[in-house]
């Protein structure tokens, strides 16, 4: 079951300033620890996530989850001690990240000296702009949720990508999730598992959506689906009704939507649904989460996601303790991905504790030196690009249950390698 976290009333030392009082949604202030001792040397790790909006609901429990991996390691690693804030890339207007926001936030980042480690972003589109900033100085990114590949891997994105973000030619870019070159072909994989000859693609445009659309065009065609149509949606638009109609029109096996919840995911199923569009509805991650069985309301039942892990609810081992955890200190479950939050701060602090040094560029190289770390994930590795060798993949269904609230409940775990 994936829900959204309780509010929770422990914070570290002192308030940060880019979130002064309380954010959206009832959060309290995410507080930096005391840099205070006298003599006492300070690094600081920067997360930089939409923590306005209805993507809240999911980031509020990422910036829980790194919280919770700071204050089990006493706020500490090796001879520093480690602060911590957090940054909003979103805005009130947009309901969403924004590219002058995250420039704001990676510019602020840049100039603090104290800052180490840059933990984010959440949206793909966000890492383009920002990681391009933080290159020239060295300043370490970890993403918890990015999954567009054109941001590391050679081949698998526009032309120019992924060597246009890293200007001083040295990767200073990671993340803990699997890609959408993964992804993407598990969706396509899942359509053929349901029989389907033909689907009709639909995305929001933006740099993840499209880009796990074109994942997912590709790989049905090497699997014999021919794309029965193929729209890009304005995520502000008050209705889709006129793409709706071209669906139904078309009547494909099955529609494939390639975007985030906050880009009106909701909005345009109600309304192929309306249509009389029943074919099934397949979507990533992008919307594998609570704002979405929100924002869809009853049409969400029978909606399959993929996702980069497992659910929640299928957690075990070191991962379920750490749900259970979690669920203690902040009365709710986390969200999909709270854990890689989790994950990508220990990894963090493993590595200042290894160097030992407060220098961007030796955090960086140990930060991509980490190899078979036993984490909650499992063991893994970064790659020279700063991907994750982890691979698994889930395929999910929203399904009612007994009670008559919809969730999201595994139905297949596969590894995408």
């Amino acid at each position: 079951m994936v829900t959204t976290a309780a509010a929770t009333r422990r914070s570290f030392i002192g308030v940060a300033s880019a979130v002064a009082g309380t954010v959206a949604g009832g959060l309290p202030a995410i507080a930096q620890a005391a840099s205070a001792a006298q003599g006492v040397q300070v690094i600081k790790f920067v997360s930089s996530f939409p923590m306005t909006g209805s993507s809240y609901g999911q980031t509020s429990t990422v910036v829980n989850a790194i919280r919770m991996a700071l204050e089990e390691a006493d706020r500490k690693a090796g001879d520093f001690v480690i602060e911590y804030e957090a940054l909003d890339d979103a805005t009130a207007a947009a309901g969403k990240w924004t590219a002058d926001k995250e420039a704001e936030n990676a510019n602020k980042a840049l100039n603090d000296p104290d800052v180490m480690v840059y933990l984010g972003t959440f949206n793909s589109g966000a890492a383009k702009v920002s990681i391009p900033i933080l290159n020239p100085s060295n300043l370490v990114m970890i993403s918890p949720a990015n999954t567009y590949p054109g941001l590391t891997k050679p081949g698998k994105g526009e032309a120019n990508e992924p060597d246009i973000y890293y200007p001083n030619g040295v990767r200073n870019y990671s993340r803990v999730v699997p890609a959408d070159d993964l992804q993407g072909a598990v969706g396509a994989n899942w359509a053929k598992k349901l029989g389907a000859k033909t689907a009709y693609v639909i995305d929001d445009t933006e740099l993840y959506g499209k880009g796990i659309a074109d994942v997912f065009v590709s790989s049905a065609a090497k699997l014999g689906m021919t794309v029965a149509g193929r729209d890009g949606i304005d995520g502000k638009a008050s209705d889709y009704r006129a793409v709706a109609t071209k669906v139904r029109a078309a009547k494909p096996d099955v529609v494939y939507y390639g975007g985030i919840t906050q880009n009106n995911a909701g909005k345009l199923l109600k309304d192929l649904r309306s249509a009389g569009v029943d074919a099934p509805f397949i979507g990533p991650d992008g919307i594998f989460e609570d704002a979405f069985l929100k924002d869809a309301g009853d049409d969400a039942e029978g909606v399959y996601c993929t996702f980069g892990g497992v659910p929640v609810s299928a957690y075990t081992g070191d991962a379920k303790v750490f749900a259970e955890k979690y669920a203690k200190l902040h009365g709710g479950n986390p969200e999909a991905y709270a854990i890689y939050g989790y994950e990508m701060t220990k990894v963090a602090l493993a590595a200042i504790a290894k160097v030992n040094v407060k220098d961007r560029a030796a955090i960086r190289d140990a930060i991509f030196a980490t190899k078979d770390f036993k984490g909650i994930l499992g063991t893994w590795s970064f790659d020279a690009n700063g991907d994750t060798t982890l691979t698994t993949m889930s395929v999910n269904e929203i399904k009612r249950t007994a009670e008559g609230k919809l969730e999201f409940e595994l139905i297949e775990v596969v590894s995408a390698g």
